[in-house]
Parts: C-alpha cells; sequence; structure tokens
C-alpha cells in the first residue's frame, strides 16, 4: 500500500510543496517550488500534469512505532535526547538534505571528471604541436 501526501509550506519568498510518499520501501520526498501561493486548482493540475516527472529522493527506511502512553516528563527527557541524536528537521527535511549531498557528490565528480578530460585534451594538443614542430626540421 503507498500513501501519498502533499504539504504547502511559504519559505521565505517563495511557496514550496512537499511530495511524501510512503510504501513497503520506505519513506521518499520531493521538493517543488512554486513561486506565488498556488490555488487548489493549480495543485490539482500541477499533480496531474507532473506526478511522473517528480524525482524523489532515496529511500528512507520508517519503522512504525506503536501508541503508549509515557509519563510527559519522560516524553519531553527522550524527545530532547532524540533531538540531540537525529539532528534538528522532520523527515522530509532530512530525506531532502541526503538528495542534496548526493547530488553534491555526482556534481564534484562529474567536475573532476571534466577538469580530468579538458587537462588531458590539453595535453594531447601540446604533444601533436611538438610533433608537428619536429617533422618540419
Amino acid at each position: 500500500m503507498t500513501t501519498n501526501s502533499l504539504t504547502v509550506l511559504f519559505e521565505d519568498p517563495f511557496w514550496i510543496g512537499l511530495f511524501e510518499e510512503i510504501d513497503h520501501q520506505g519513506f521518499r520526498v520531493c521538493k517543488v517550488t512554486f513561486g506565488a501561493e498556488p490555488t487548489e486548482k493549480e495543485l490539482m493540475q500541477f499533480i496531474d500534469k507532473n506526478w511522473n516527472q517528480l524525482q524523489f529522493s532515496q529511500t528512507v527506511d520508517v519503522t512504525p512505532t506503536p501508541e503508549i502512553r509515557k509519563n510527559p516528563k519522560r516524553q519531553l527527557r527522550e524527545a530532547k535526547k532524540q533531538m540531540q541524536l537525529q539532528g534538528i528537521g522532520t523527515k522530509s527535511q532530512q530525506a531532502l538534505k541526503l538528495q542534496q549531498e548526493q547530488n553534491k557528490i555526482e556534481h564534484k565528480q562529474r567536475s573532476k571528471a571534466e577538469r580530468e578530460a579538458k587537462k588531458q585534451r590539453q595535453f594531447d594538443l601540446r604533444q601533436a604541436k611538438k610533433k608537428e614542430k619536429h617533422r618540419g626540421h
């Protein structure tokens, strides 16, 4: 069973939409920037047109937690401890951060490969020029 949800938020200066998808594999998220505040009709049209093109983050495991009544003070202590261990942010924000880190690594690898290729082309050009000079004599 797959559960999808959309949360529309205002992140200064734009309105954004967080598409969340939970299924048997785990939790995925996609962030979309809308600009001006979208109406319900615009949101529905956007979902109809672009649902298949949305690029969701990699799957993050979600473990369901059973509801058990606890002492409020204990809950507060546990929440504080979890925030220190986990960091601030919702699962959506953490998934987006993970996706951003992966994109950053890919970009670094791509730019390094391009830089190396450019160096190799320039080296080959210099070598070809040297050979041309020697052929003339």
